[in-house]
């Protein structure tokens, strides 16, 4: 589980930037007139490191620190945490604050929400991204923001027709050919936070490939996103097209490429190099 939740992680903060104002305005319904960058880590006798933290004004003048933590587990100390994260911080900025927890998985977490004791109390909102409907983020421009799709509410929109939804919206975008293939692997990490959705992403993707329609034999078994190549290249050409489809559709490595394609991995790494040419 840890190095799945590195996973997530890593996504969440590659697009961060870009997905950030997004989720300020339609899943948290914030009215943001500015927005400040604060430093990420707060330090006094130990550390942490916020997801994001903006010193923020909203429309009515009121200026409060804005604090969010993406969460893929259930994790029932969740409110000591957050409660060490507002102390920290009040202490540092002398100002209000904000805090949100979305929580990235489709079950109903059991996390606790607030502290009520003779001294404390305490208590921060809890977001549900599943609760969230998905035509928010499909409508974006931006490729990292469509992926967050995956995560969303499909409403009475059937899972595969919503999934495709989403990958067609990838496949649109103009940022290259390496960049789509890497919001192709984000997509895939994204969605093995949902029950029995990675399987349609990797069939939406099979629609939209070039590379499927000529290997058939190439499939997914169980959900498990291990590709299984079978049969032999046929021809130079048709390996190159293998892999180019490897690379960017599905965002492998040059050793994932080469064992599936059956091919040397110096070969891989070449046609890697020609496609950011």
């Amino acid at each position: 589980m840890p190095k799945q939740a590195n996973q997530y992680d890593k996504v969440i903060q590659e697009n961060l930037e870009v997905t950030l104002p997004v989720i300020i305005r339609d899943v948290l319904e914030l009215d943001i007139l500015i927005s400040e960058e604060l430093p990420d880590s707060i330090q006094h006798t130990k550390e942490r490191k916020p997801d994001a933290l903006k010193k923020v004004t909203d429309m009515s003048g009121n200026i409060y620190l804005l604090h969010l933590e993406f969460q893929a587990s259930d994790e029932k100390d969740m409110v000591y945490r957050m409660a060490e994260y507002s102390i920290m911080l009040m202490r540092k900025y002398k100002l209000p604050i904000q805090q949100y927890v979305i929580y990235l998985k489709d079950n109903k977490p059991l996390m606790p929400t607030f502290l009520d004791t003779a001294h404390l109390k305490y208590d921060f909102n809890l977001i549900l991204i599943s609760e969230i409907d998905y035509r928010i983020f499909l409508k974006s421009d931006d490729p990292e923001i469509k992926i967050l799709g995956i995560l969303a509410n499909f409403g009475k929109e059937d899972s595969a027709d919503a999934a495709k939804a989403i990958v067609n919206g990838i496949s649109l975008t103009r940022k290259g050919k390496l960049a789509q293939g890497k919001h192709y692997e984000q997509l895939r990490i994204y969605a093995k936070l949902r029950k029995n959705i990675e399987l349609q992403i990797l069939k939406a993707m099979e629609s939209i490939s070039t590379f499927f329609k000529e290997e058939e034999d190439y499939f997914y078994r169980k959900g498990e996103a291990k590709g299984e190549a079978k049969g032999e290249a046929k021809g130079e050409a048709k390996s190159r097209t293998v892999i180019e489809n490897l690379i960017i559709k599905l965002g492998f490595s040059d050793l994932q490429a080469a064992e599936i394609a059956e091919v040397d991995v110096q070969y891989v790494a070449k046609v890697r190099s020609e496609l950011k040419k």
